[in-house]
């Protein structure tokens, strides 16, 4: 199967797979963490610092698939940190316009690369 695939210029991929996959009415967006794409490292800061990073990095992807955040239908949050699910929800209000997406928010152990944070979406084109 040849997959339609997304990623945004100058984003940092990890490891083997695509920043986003074309499924016909969906796309879905593999998880972001709060990478610096000039040094390919995690950036320094505290949960709210990551996560405007993440949200960076999430919507340079979403944008070069056309699509713009009123097109999220779900979310998938994970932290290493549960205590940090505040300062997050504060900052993830401000990114996308009620009514909000679907969203589920998970505590794991860890994340690549020691970040607090990673974030993965799906979009329906409208």
């Amino acid at each position: 199967m040849s997959r339609k695939v997304f990623s945004a210029e100058g984003a940092v991929s990890v490891g083997p797979y695509s920043q986003a996959v074309d499924a016909g009415d969906f796309v879905y967006f593999s998880g972001q963490t709060p990478l610096d794409s000039n040094t390919g490292k995690i950036i320094n800061g505290n949960i709210s610092a990551q996560t405007e990073q993440t949200f960076m990095n999430l919507f340079n992807v979403l944008k070069s698939a056309g699509l713009t955040s009123d097109d999220v239908i779900k979310v998938n949050v994970f932290l290493t940190d549960m205590n940090n699910f505040k300062n997050m929800n504060e900052i993830y209000s401000k990114k996308f316009n009620s009514p909000y997406p679907a969203r589920t928010t998970i505590g794991v152990k860890e994340l690549p690369l020691g970040a607090l944070i990673e974030i993965e979406m799906i979009a329906k084109r409208k």
